[in-house]
């Protein structure tokens, strides 16, 4: 990822250039750990749902 961050030149989309943008935002003022952290469970959230209510087990 530092790699993609630290090209100057590269050519990127709006969309692109405005999520690097933030990203190295984030990194700059040293809140990546928690935003990490924060994408990490909400990826684990949308990948994980929690579906518990809507089951009726019985044995």
């Amino acid at each position: 990822m530092a790699d993609r961050l630290d090209i100057g030149g590269a050519r990127r989309d709006l969309e692109g250039a405005e999520a690097v943008l933030k990203l190295r935002t984030v990194v700059a003022n040293g809140h990546f750990p928690a935003y990490w952290s924060h994408h990490l469970d909400q990826e684990h959230h949308r990948i994980h749902p929690d579906h518990q209510h809507e089951y009726n087990l019985t044995a």
